[in-house]
């Protein structure tokens, strides 16, 4: 991934990510107020949760936040196309730009992105060739967080032991059950919805088409070469080593394909 900040201009992507970060922030900070923090100080739980919790919630809102100001594989206005690549390249018939095959073109951002799978409200960017993994980690994490949140939520109320509350006057203690119903909920509505995205994701990599490609239907050849999947995942995170899939502190190194794999449609 490039160095680019690419910044949408879009008042309905900004409300939907406004709502994810709200969730995160409300999250982030009622639970390990009302669960984590009461029952280490009772020593019912090790500082390992905490620090586990802490660590799914700054892995989440990173990628989120990188996910979202990414360039997801912009085209320049005069791209520079190599001679011997000339026919991996077409028109774009919306804004009359060369474009390698396998790019779409985002009436959104109104301009065409590299393999692109769709454009995304809840980060306010198109999902894209340079932006794709950190997409996939912002699903990951999500996923990660939300049941870590509806486990502690459970747990709370029927397998730690009863909180020996001694500042029952707060604001955060006396309204403890709204609070966590709440969270509940949100966690369930999250997860539930992440899920199924994330599943169609990891589908789409396994069998190397986008979920453009799938709706459009252009993707039917069945002649073309098919990718093992570690290659096709590579691909998208740009390295081959797998620990830094998970990693969304660092720069992706997008790694040379042959034409005949990578340009079949």
């Amino acid at each position: 991934m490039g160095r680019r900040i690419h910044f949408v201009v879009d008042p309905q992507g900004w409300c939907c990510m406004g709502l994810i970060i709200f969730v995160w922030l409300y999250n982030t900070i009622f639970i390990p107020k009302v669960i984590l923090f009461p029952h280490y100080e009772e020593g019912h739980i090790s500082v390992v949760a905490i620090l586990c919790y802490y660590f799914c919630s700054l892995f989440c809102i990173a990628s989120l936040l990188r996910a979202s100001v990414a360039d997801p594989g912009k085209l320049p206005e005069n791209p520079k196309i190599p001679i011997t690549e000339r026919e991996y390249w077409e028109l774009c018939n919306k804004c009359n730009m060369m474009r390698p095959k396998r790019s779409h073109h985002c009436s959104r951002c109104g301009h065409c992105v590299r393999r692109m799978d769709h454009h995304c409200p809840w980060i306010n960017n198109c999902v894209g060739e340079d932006n794709h993994w950190l997409f996939l980690q912002l699903c990951f994490y999500t996923q990660i967080l939300s049941s870590y949140t509806l486990i502690l939520d459970f747990c709370h109320y029927y397998y730690f032991l009863p909180l020996k509350k001694e500042n029952g006057d707060v604001f955060v203690f006396r309204h403890e059950l709204a609070l966590l119903r709440i969270s509940a909920f949100m966690g369930l509505i999250i997860l539930g919805g992440i899920s199924g995205l994330f599943y169609t994701q990891l589908m789409g990599i396994f069998t190397d088409t986008t979920s453009i490609e799938k709706m459009s239907n252009c993707c039917d050849d069945i002649s073309r070469p098919r990718k093992p999947w570690q290659q096709t995942f590579s691909e998208v995170f740009g390295t081959h080593w797998k620990i830094l899939w998970f990693i969304p502190f660092r720069q992706r190194q997008p790694l040379r394909v042959p034409y005949h794999f990578a340009n079949h449609v």
